[in-house]
């Protein structure tokens, strides 16, 4: 019985977690934000030269980085 319970008990917990989200670079830009928030940060791909991303990251805390996955999405995908 006590086994039973537990087993209940687990499904519950286990079924009461949030998906997390993946981060993900657009690979169609080369060039990254990283942005400090509440409770973390994220990152978001969408400047085209590092100057771009600085004047927007200015005075904000954010980092600009390059986009380790750029090139990637203009490949063609074969099936």
């Amino acid at each position: 019985m006590r086994i039973l319970v537990l087993l209940i008990l687990a499904v519950g917990l286990v079924s009461l977690a949030a998906p997390t989200q993946a981060q993900t670079f657009d690979p169609n830009y080369p060039i990254c934000v990283q942005i400090s928030e509440w409770g973390g940060w994220r990152i978001e791909c969408g400047y085209t030269s590092m100057a771009q991303c600085k004047a927007s990251a200015s005075g904000l805390g954010w980092t600009c980085m390059t986009n380790p996955y750029f090139g990637l999405g203009r490949r063609g995908r074969k099936y």
